[in-house]
């Protein structure tokens, strides 16, 4: 695999050459600047073997940077050849300080615009000018040029989501957008985020492995009208007839010829979302060009009545499913019958497909044994999946797409007996996610407010995670829904009623054990405090599986703490007990038994 990879390496450096480049910057992202990529556009992957939703290599003439987060520490070192890669730190890369400690002052970089935001482009052009350093936007990729038999790009067929699911008409969607615009004095807005377009259309598509959206960028202007530039094949004539007259769809090869024909009038473009390549073309004197935020963001993020019902409920089901299969889990173990990572994982999700409005996982399943469970984002399909054994722990991080709403959960449960330092660590992030979960904050607080909440029992015995606290979920779209989201930075967006987030505190000890607890909840207004000032906000459980009691410490818990876990295993067993069979019944009655 080393000799594929420096094979690589070399090719691209063969490409740079021809146009005396000094570096070339290869980042995770496609065009539309998404966590996940499909195959025949995972650039990043196709020169290293990385796998992870988050990265940048950036190819020198004799080294090649790799930046990466925390999340991935442990698995870059294991996926990505440290004898043909240098590894850095992702901050190092976003701060652009790398182009003064790695290249000279004449130096020439290449890149490609389509694969960075403007935001992020338009400060590395700016940083590069300082000391005569030069950046080449480049019309070809340089990967694109070296990487043959290159998987397929596949386009699926669109479909339209029902209203009784989404709560709302597209038309009355695009009036309440028209109207922000019109407010705002602008006459046309932008929209390259591929789950705006799905949301403001009620449409969903499967381009992409686990989200369900479709390549597209669209146009909406005060008017309410919307031009869709998609794959045109993947429509058909029912779905088009449907949009009457204020939707058209228009083929995605003539996008850039209309950027390029838009004049006279004021254009919103989000920034941190449209990709470099596409706002230049903007660029006019005769155009007025307004960055900020996506509008659509805040209101598909903020669920309405109907789409918090259909989480709640689908929410129940995902719960009976995963506790079926915790359930057999258990009863393997106790007979001494050990499965693989991917037997598990494939397991699992037996139990989710039989029902009637199961769409597709959120994500590739979590399903992590002992060390491996150290890697924050660990995938079995990469690597050789590894057999459970006896007196370990198994992390499963999963979730699933319905048509009423979307999951993601995360459980670490004993396989065996566990060991003092693990229900140590364990109770630590349970007590971690209590707080948090137990929290009343009020209106304008932010994510980056509340996430000391969760890591503050970690802090006190001088532990900690390298990842956010918590992430927002959208309804039938991304599992990983901005702009709300809940870490140390980058989170400074308030939280608001419908807003659907993550808690999922966790700790990681390298080739050893990982832990994650993780629920949904649901933001609300909290009920009256007898005699307080100001009305607050609180979170609503969504997800209903019980917590393993086998990783918990009774006596490091608080009587707050002891009586939050009961009621809340009290819960679980009274919604999920009519769902499942008499085996798992007994088994749910037994692990929600008060503490």
């Amino acid at each position: 695999m080393k000799s594929q990879y420096n094979y690589r390496i070399q090719a691209v450096r063969n490409e740079m050459a021809k146009l005396d480049l000094d570096a070339f910057v290869v980042p995770h992202e496609d065009e539309y600047l998404l966590e996940e990529v499909s195959d025949c556009n995972n650039r990043l992957k196709w020169i290293s073997g990385f796998t992870g939703t988050a990265g940048v290599a950036v190819v020198l003439k004799d080294d090649v940077i790799f930046f990466v987060d925390g999340r991935y520490s442990v698995q870059v070192t294991r996926q990505v050849d440290g004898e043909l890669f240098s590894f850095e730190s992702m901050a190092v890369f976003e701060s652009n300080s790398w182009i003064d400690s790695l290249l000279p002052p004449s130096a020439k970089i290449g890149i490609d615009p389509s694969l960075h935001s403007f935001d992020w482009f338009s400060k590395f052009i700016s940083k590069v000018a300082i000391e005569g350093r030069k950046s080449l936007p480049l019309k070809n990729n340089l990967i694109d040029l070296c990487w043959t038999n290159r998987p397929t790009k596949i386009s699926t067929n669109v479909k339209l989501i029902d209203e009784k699911y989404c709560g709302k008409s597209s038309i009355t969607k695009c009036k309440e957008v028209a109207g922000i615009l019109s407010k705002a004095g602008v006459d046309r807005l932008i929209i390259t985020n591929l789950e705006s377009t799905c949301w403001l259309l009620n449409l969903r598509g499967s381009d992409i492995s686990c989200l369900p959206v479709f390549y597209s960028t669209s146009i909406i202007d005060q008017n309410a009208e919307v031009i869709c530039f998609l794959d045109l094949t993947t429509l058909d004539k029912k779905l088009k007839s449907s949009f009457k007259h204020n939707v058209s769809f228009k083929c995605i090869t003539q996008l850039d010829e209309y950027l390029l024909s838009i004049s006279n009038c004021v254009t919103q473009i989000d920034p941190k979302v449209i990709n470099a390549h596409m706002a230049r073309l903007l660029q006019k004197p005769d155009v007025n060009v307004i960055q900020s935020s996506d509008p659509i963001g805040l209101l598909k993020a903020q669920k309405n009545p109907i789409e918090i019902t259909g989480m709640k409920a689908c929410h129940i089901r995902d719960g009976a499913a995963l506790i079926n299969f915790l359930s057999w889990l258990d009863l393997q173990v106790r007979e001494q019958t050990f499965y693989d990572e991917a037997q598990l994982a494939d397991k699992l999700e037996t139990f989710r497909t039989v029902d009637e409005l199961y769409q597709e996982p959120s994500f590739d399943t979590v399903s992590a044994v002992g060390s491996n469970g150290a890697m924050c984002h660990y995938n079995h399909k990469d690597t050789t999946a590894k057999l459970m054994t006896n007196n370990t722990i198994y992390l499963v991080d999963s979730g699933a797409h319905y048509l009423d709403g979307t999951t993601d959960v995360t459980r670490t449960v004993a396989i065996g007996k566990a060991t003092k330092e693990q229900i140590k660590m364990a109770t630590l992030v349970l007590k971690g996610h209590i707080s948090l979960a137990t929290i009343r904050f009020p209106f304008g607080t932010t994510g980056q407010q509340l996430d000391a909440f969760a890591r503050q029992h970690l802090w006190q015995k001088g532990y900690d995670y390298e990842h956010g606290t918590g992430h927002g979920v959208g309804h039938y779209l991304n599992v990983h829904e901005g702009p709300q989201r809940i870490a140390k930075a980058n989170s400074n967006v308030a939280l608001l009623p419908g807003m659907v987030v993550s808690i999922e505190p966790g700790y990681y000890r390298q080739d050893e054990f990982g832990i994650r607890h993780e629920n949904l909840y649901v933001v609300k207004e909290s009920l009256n405090i007898n005699g307080s000032d100001i009305n607050m906000l609180c979170f609503e459980v969504l997800t209903h599986v019980p917590f393993d009691r086998r990783l918990i410490d009774k006596a490091e818990l608080t009587k707050c703490e002891i009586e939050w876990l009961d009621t809340y295993h009290e819960m679980v067993y009274r919604l999920i007990s009519p769902l499942i069979d008499t085996r798992s019944n007994a088994w749910l009655l037994k692990e929600t038994t008060a503490l």
